[in-house]
């Protein structure tokens, strides 16, 4: 059973400028041989309402005509407010910034209008008495929560199918996976059910999902937008980051949502940035490093000459492409499966069934948390912490999760050198376009979709994906990587690619 779709201080961000450039025309107007050219953009949108071509009454009609249409098939959301509601809290925003523009909200991340559910059974009543700093810092702008979006449960997945409420599917071809965690928000915003959403990128969440559904996915780095309100995972990699239609859309959440934070201990102590301000393609004058580790052998041709194609049209506006090796990239996964899931097992351990969570009522405290976990968690939740458990008992700490932290910190090095000689790297972003419901029944075959994206997050630093072509008619995208705190550099390096590829 799914949750019931009814929905239920931080400062202006002072200072920020809209940069608009090129950007879709104002209007609503489909497009029948592509998911993602329904409703406008968030940036579009937003010029619309402030110039007055466009109510905001016309965008919620409009996000819900398209919910109607396509979400009894995508099941996108596990939450969402009534037009009419949602409506009433835009208009009552409406002389802020954002005008009240509507944003979806993967449901691991705190709201206090919605159920806060991480797609678990032990979640499936709880609401959050306080939300999230992100969306806190977008609602102080005038942006509204219009749902919460599926994902693999507590954010452990790569394809959406480990939600407790059933699987999400994509918009290009609903027999195939939209990617994951963060799923949900990945395909509502490219089938047109959201102007914009925010999502979770633990080893790549955010990047994966939005390649698959051939949206932008920002990745942050860590420390620069606050867990506050996000519900941990691996505590060490969590990161929020938007999922957007365009490389402008994510520059303006990512300046609305960044920014130190006292209440996040990991916050880094840095002011709010405003990444609209400077934003242009830029290409020009940059060397860009494209790992022989990313380009394997066993990728298809198909994908090789999409990243061919990118490496000319790079020189083509001006970069310098050059071949780089990060040799640690083949320890990168075991290692983010250790650490992720050791972390996962201590963060999970809250789950009792005794304050806030599903509880199974057997007689005794110790079977009544036993029953209650062994129903409430899912399979791979399970699967995580039981690994996590292991690695962290007595006899075995030093041999597994401390080895993996001193490779995590190689592999950190490892790109460090790496940008001595290059500004950016780049490549795909996943092995391969979005693959069918169940096909990846193997757990160690779903790992290897994060195989590109797992190194950067290990590392902490700034990475984006946009949509650069088709791979058998599907979307694939390309991945930039940038030095941390390379957010500008990267969002300018993205809008060129994009630009050049659209």
């Amino acid at each position: 059973m799914r949750p019931n779709r009814r929905g239920g201080g931080i400062g202006r961000r002072a200072g920020l400028r809209i940069q608009w450039g090129n950007h879709p025309p104002c209007g609503f107007k489909s497009h029948p041989r592509h998911p993602t050219l329904g409703p406008l953009d968030l940036t579009g949108a937003l010029r619309a309402l402030q110039e007055n071509k466009l109510a905001i009454e016309t965008v919620v009609d409009e996000l819900f005509r398209v919910i109607a249409e396509r979400e009894p098939t995508l099941q996108a959301f596990l939450s969402l407010a009534e037009p009419e509601e949602l409506k009433a809290r835009a208009r009552a925003v409406a002389h802020r910034p954002l005008r009240g523009l509507p944003i979806a909200v993967k449901d691991n991340i705190c709201t206090l209008e919605f159920p806060t559910t991480c797609a678990s059974r032990l979640l499936a009543r709880y609401r959050s008495p306080y939300e999230a700093t992100a969306v806190a810092r977008l609602k102080a702008m005038g942006m509204v929560v219009q749902g919460k979006t599926n994902l693999d449960e507590f954010a452990m997945g790569s394809s959406t199918e480990n939600s407790a409420f059933g699987p999400t599917r994509n918009p290009w071809d609903p027999q195939r996976v939209p990617g994951g965690s963060s799923g949900g928000s990945a395909a509502a915003v490219a089938a047109g059910e959201a102007l914009a959403a925010l999502g979770s990128d633990t080893g790549g969440s955010v990047r994966q999902p939005a390649a698959l559904c051939g949206v932008v996915g920002l990745r942050p780095t860590y420390g620069l937008v606050s867990r506050y309100g996000l519900v941990a995972f691996a505590s060490s990699l969590d990161t929020i980051g938007p999922i957007t239609k365009s490389v402008r859309d994510a520059a303006l959440l990512l300046s609305l949502i960044g920014g130190h934070d006292p209440r996040d201990s990991t916050s880094l102590p840095l002011p709010a940035q405003d990444y609209t301000q400077d934003l242009r393609p830029h290409l020009a004058g940059l060397k860009l490093g494209l790992p022989k580790e990313y380009v394997p052998a066993e990728l298809g041709p198909e994908v090789r000459a999409l990243v061919d194609r990118w490496c000319a049209l790079a020189e083509e506006l001006g970069a310098q492409v050059v071949s780089i090796s990060l040799p640690l990239t083949e320890y990168a996964l075991p290692t983010y499966y250790l650490i992720a899931s050791a972390e996962a097992a201590a963060n999970l351990a809250r789950y009792d069934g005794v304050r806030y969570t599903l509880r199974i009522p057997v007689e005794g405290v110790q079977e009544t948390i036993a029953q209650s976990r062994t129903l409430g968690f899912g399979r791979e939740v399970k699967r995580r912490i039981a690994l996590g458990t292991f690695a962290l008992s007595a006899g075995y700490y030093d041999q597994y999760y401390g080895k993996a932290q001193r490779v995590r910190t190689l592999i950190a090095q490892e790109f460090a050198e790496a940008f001595t000689r290059v500004d950016l790297i780049f490549g795909p972003t996943s092995p391969t376009p979005a693959f069918g419901l169940g096909e990846k029944a193997d757990p160690l075959s779903m790992y290897l979709s994060d195989l590109f994206t797992i190194p950067s997050a290990l590392a902490g630093l700034p990475a984006i994906s946009i949509p650069a072509g088709k791979v058998n008619g599907l979307p694939f995208g390309l991945q930039l990587i940038g030095p941390r705190l390379s957010e500008a550099k990267l969002l300018c390096a993205a809008l060129a690619l994009e630009e050049a590829l659209s």
